[in-house]
């Protein structure tokens, strides 16, 4: 039997002493007036039993015989702790005889005790000693007072009441806080030390638009919904049930999210089984009364060794799954993948530091030589930012621009690319002045123009720095540029108004509004490297087994280098890796070419040492981006 034992407590007033002196509580000789002890005693309404110095019932009162269903006479002579349950557990038994010696004041415990009839009652005992009635004589024996209340009516409402504070009133399940202390439990508990597998898993799932039921339907439909969800969940669990752990616990954690707890799981199989049990139990539209609503959802499904484990650990990795499973389409389960958690959690680690990096200056500048397709010459070159990051290394732009653009620290980030590539341009021009000068190109994001002042950054970087303004590109991605209007518009109409160069990247994956090129102030395409890869060979017979040769790249970058020259654009190829590549793109009217074939990018050194090469005349230009691997 399971109870809990307590430490002392004031003892109630009683009156004048009880011991065994009293003869059994008989009354003295030649007292008369008020009642006698044993009338008293006999007639009390808590139920009692005086105990002797070894723990056997001296007398018991009518009502504790009442209570346990038997005579209190045949109670005389019985084991005390065997009458309300005191040895069933170690504790409890020490304590008890501690106060049966007279080394502890008072023992109160809980039991749940078993009637003559078989009925069962929990009951509050409380043993301590008599208190001497100060004219026994000083030979008394010691003894004990047993009482025995019964709390079942107050441990029946406490159970109601722990029920509905643990069971969500919608759905009847369990809620947050009975899972979070079952998966706490299960946690602690060394199952594997008891036939258990020492594992546990988690599905965690909740419901795809559920908030377009709730605002269409209302909340009373929505609430409907949701408990039938919870049944078809429930029979879903019922039928996974395994022989030796049980049924999964259902439960809603809040909203439309539901969870799935299997204890002493086998494996991620059986964590998949499930998820897919769930999402099929899900599949047949719901009938609530007269309409008929479909939901789907996206599970998260987390399994692992309980050990080393922790509540927390588990539901944010399950949470994350779930994160993923909307995120690949929604309708599906996804299993942990610790992988990539791991890149999770280094873009979150890089997000959080990447603003101080800025301030720290770990940031850097290479370039890659743009060339011209006629004469072969280096007309310019791209910078690209990487990130010397302490931790993870040297990280390319696409590990952390995305980030940037998110957080803001874009516009920091991209105002330290703008004055660095200005910066270096105008240290070429003057260490090469028999040359022409070379042109810097600094990609800016959309965030930049909506979040800063980009026309007076510009300005003010091109009079700090000397460089004149037709020797600054600015490249836009296509979708960022075509079908721009307000603000990015006027931005780019003051930047070409100033003298600046307006370059669209990666041209031909967007939008490809080619019409609309004619109102934006563009002086620059460069054909996304994509359509250069279809380049890899000369002619189609030039493909090998298992190669792919596609003729129609060519015909279409041939129609849009015709459009672009039309419309007054130069056009630069991205991605040129081979001369049959740079062959065939010069064959069809290419201005510039950019690529492994000529350089990869490379310090600002290196650069110097192309253009100390170039020879007198050479034409020379410079690109620098900040969006490029």
């Amino acid at each position: 039997m399971n109870g809990t034992s307590e430490g002392p407590a004031p003892a109630a007033d009683l009156g004048p002493a009880v011991t065994q002196s009293d003869n059994n509580l008989a009354p003295r000789a030649g007292r008369t007036g008020p009642p006698t002890y044993r009338s008293v005693f006999t007639a009390a309404p808590l139920a009692m039993a005086v105990v002797d110095a070894e723990g056997l019932v001296v007398s018991a009162n009518d009502t504790l015989g009442t209570l346990l269903g038997t005579d209190p006479a045949a109670l005389a002579g019985c084991v005390a702790a065997d009458l309300v349950d005191l040895a069933s557990d170690a504790g409890t038994w020490h304590a008890y005889r501690e106060v049966l010696r007279g080394h502890r004041p008072r023992l109160r415990c809980t039991r749940r005790l078993k009637r003559a009839d078989g009925h069962a009652l929990w009951a509050q005992v409380t043993v301590e000693p008599l208190a001497d009635s100060g004219d026994s004589g000083g030979g008394a024996a010691p003894g004990l007072l047993l009482s025995v209340a019964d709390v079942s009516a107050r441990r029946e409402l406490q159970a109601r009441l722990r029920h509905l504070q643990m069971h969500d009133p919608v759905t009847r399940l369990p809620n947050r806080a009975l899972f979070f202390e079952r998966l706490t439990a299960a946690l602690e508990a060394e199952s594997y030390e008891h036939g258990g597998t020492g594992r546990i898993g988690v599905c965690y799932l909740d419901l795809d638009g559920f908030k377009a039921v709730n605002d269409t339907h209302g909340h009373r439909v929505g609430d409907r919904l949701l408990a039938a969800v919870a049944e078809r969940l429930t029979r879903c669990a019922e039928e996974a049930a395994h022989p030796r752990s049980g049924a999964p616990l259902v439960a809603r954690l809040g909203g439309d999210e539901f969870a799935l707890l299997v204890e002493d799981s086998t494996g991620t199989d059986q964590l998949a089984e499930l998820a897919g049990a769930v999402l099929a139990a899900l599949q047949p539209p719901f009938e609530l009364s007269d309409r008929r609503l479909s939901v789907t959802a996206s599970v998260g499904v987390v399994e692992r060794h309980t050990a080393g484990t922790t509540p927390t650990a588990l539901m944010q990795a399950a949470d994350t799954t779930l994160y993923w499973a909307k995120a690949d389409g929604r309708a599906r389960w996804t299993l942990f993948d610790p992988e990539r958690n791991a890149n999770r959690m280094t873009r979150q680690a890089l997000a959080a530091t990447l603003r101080p990096a800025i301030e720290r200056g770990e940031f850097a500048l290479e370039y890659q030589p743009l060339v011209g397709m006629e004469d072969g010459r280096v007309r310019g070159v791209e910078a690209l930012i990487r990130w010397n990051h302490p931790q993870f290394g040297v990280l390319a732009p696409n590990r952390f621009i995305a980030l940037a653009e998110e957080d803001g620290s874009i516009v920091p980030l991209g105002r330290w690319i703008l004055r660095t590539a200005c910066r270096q341009a105008r240290r070429w021009q003057l260490a090469h002045p028999d040359e022409p000068p070379i042109f810097v190109s600094v990609n800016v994001a959309v965030r930049q123009v909506w979040d800063s002042d980009l026309v007076a950054d510009v300005a003010g970087t091109l009079e700090e720095t000397g460089l004149a303004p037709e020797l600054l590109q600015l490249e836009l991605t296509e979708s960022a540029v075509m079908g721009s209007a307000g603000r990015p518009l006027q931005v780019l109409k003051a930047l070409s108004d100033m003298g600046v160069h307006i370059a669209i990247d990666d041209f031909g994956t967007g939008y490809s509004n080619l019409a609309y090129l004619s109102r934006l102030p563009v002086s620059v395409l460069k054909l996304d490297g994509a359509f250069v890869r279809g380049f890899q060979y000369a002619a189609v017979s030039d493909a090998g087994p298992g190669e792919t040769a596609n003729p129609a790249d060519e015909v279409i970058v041939e129609a849009m280098v015709q459009l672009a020259h039309r419309l007054g654009l130069t056009v630069t190829a991205e991605c040129v890796e081979t001369s049959d590549q740079a062959t065939r793109l010069r064959r069809i009217g290419c201005d510039t070419g950019q690529g492994w074939l000529y350089s990869r990018p490379v310090a600002p050194d290196r650069i110097s040492a192309l253009l100390d090469h170039a020879g007198p005349g050479g034409p020379a230009g410079v690109q620098a981006g900040v969006g490029k691997p």
